[in-house]
């Protein structure tokens, strides 16, 4: 099993998908975080409505071995969609040959098919492996922007009331 090709994913995958976001989430130490289950995902991948899309990276053999997560988004300075990278996770076996650089080609001329003005992703701070390969393929790093966050409680109290 030396070769691996990227191919838009199938509901067939999420067992797969869910287990390659298990070890995205012990690499990037938010393993407490994880609730996601193939049961969870399908409806928002796969259901009448999707809420983001994936590609995955398929081995010889069919042994699934990289996931891309993407949703499109909007950006109003611009007046078009964007893609929006959510996460992409390649295992550490197959890290090296080329398949990182093969999802952001993929998803950069999808975004471009689509007609969206941005393709963005977000990486952790300390990742600096990961941002010295980004850089390497053209992406900046925007230094002045920071992700802001509302979730479980703070969520909540946003709630419309009845």
């Amino acid at each position: 099993m030396n070769h691996a090709a990227w191919r838009t994913a199938t509901p067939a995958d999420l067992t797969a998908i869910v287990g390659l976001i298990r070890e995205l989430a012990v690499f990037e130490h938010l393993e407490h975080l994880m609730q996601a289950t193939p049961q969870a995902m399908e409806p928002h991948l796969f259901g009448p409505r999707p809420a983001a899309e994936a590609i995955v990276a398929e081995a010889d053999g069919g042994a699934i071995v990289a996931f891309a997560l993407f949703f499109t988004n909007f950006s109003t300075f611009l007046a078009k969609p964007g893609l929006y990278l959510e996460d992409l996770y390649v295992q550490p076996a197959w890290r090296g040959r080329g398949l990182g650089k093969g999802a952001l080609q993929w998803l950069g001329a999808l975004a471009l098919e689509r007609g969206c003005g941005r393709f963005e992703w977000s990486v952790l701070d300390w990742n600096r492996q990961a941002i010295d390969f980004y850089q390497r393929m053209g992406a900046t790093v925007m230094p002045d922007w920071r992700i802001c966050r509302l979730t479980g409680d703070a969520l909540e109290a946003y709630r419309r009331p009845a």
